[in-house]
């Protein structure tokens, strides 16, 4: 299935506050049911091994959203007695503004406006750096800078958790977001979602073009997903 580039959903044009709670809840109902934020915090767990528990794990999630994953990220964290700093990087001001009433009980989460291609981060400044359906919004030379700056910021490594463009996945995808009666914003833009994303050798073009040293894709077809772990 040949990638939609160029197309756009609607959630990457404004907005009301409305539509933007109801699509963005879509989102985080979606990630939990389907591996979205299973198969990230698993990831995590293997890579923060490396990380000596006397010391807060050091975590920047780009893309972030209305900070429905650096919640669970802080809630993970706790319920095994370790301390976390999650900094969440978004680029839309309005969500920023939902992620804020979202995080607000959550003082280990820091929400910053800012661009997956130019993040506000030093060279090796966090341990783990992830990104949650973000990258199939950029085009492919945003997204190569986004991997540089991704894995510039890391010290320990990358973890892309992404859609996997493959029919099933689209048709998983229609599916769901029907049958859980998902906005129509969410209807609209779920199957497309799927059809910008990147495909595991378009993955690795791109990775390679930004520097990585190191990659692995783990495809998890049943669940339309792709993780990517870079350093």
């Amino acid at each position: 299935m040949k990638r939609a580039e160029g197309a756009l959903e609607v959630l990457d044009g404004g907005l009301g506050a409305a539509d933007l709670a109801a699509t963005l809840a879509d989102v985080d109902r979606l990630n939990a049911w389907f591996g979205g934020y299973a198969l990230t915090l698993r990831e995590i767990g293997r890579l923060a091994a490396a990380v000596p528990r006397e010391r807060a794990l050091r975590v920047v999630d780009v893309g972030g959203g209305s900070a429905a994953f650096a919640v669970r990220l802080v809630k993970w964290a706790r319920r095994r007695g370790r301390d976390v700093r999650v900094v969440v990087v978004e680029r839309d001001r309005p969500t920023l503004a939902l992620a804020r009433r979202v995080a607000a009980a959550y003082p280990e989460v820091l929400l910053v406006q800012g661009d997956a291609a130019a993040l506000p981060c030093r060279e090796r400044a966090v341990d783990i750096v992830t990104s949650g359906l973000t990258l199939h919004h950029l085009e492919p030379a945003q997204a190569v800078e986004g991997l540089r700056e991704m894995t510039a910021a890391a010290g320990i490594g990358v973890v892309v958790n992404d859609l996997l463009r493959r029919r099933l996945s689209l048709g998983l995808v229609w599916l769901a977001t029907r049958l859980f009666r998902c906005h129509p914003i969410s209807r609209h833009d779920g199957p497309l979602s799927v059809r910008r994303s990147y495909s595991r050798d378009e993955l690795r073009v791109l990775a390679g073009k930004a520097g990585a040293r190191r990659l692995t894709i783990h495809e998890y077809r049943f669940l339309g997903r792709m993780l990517a772990v870079l350093s």
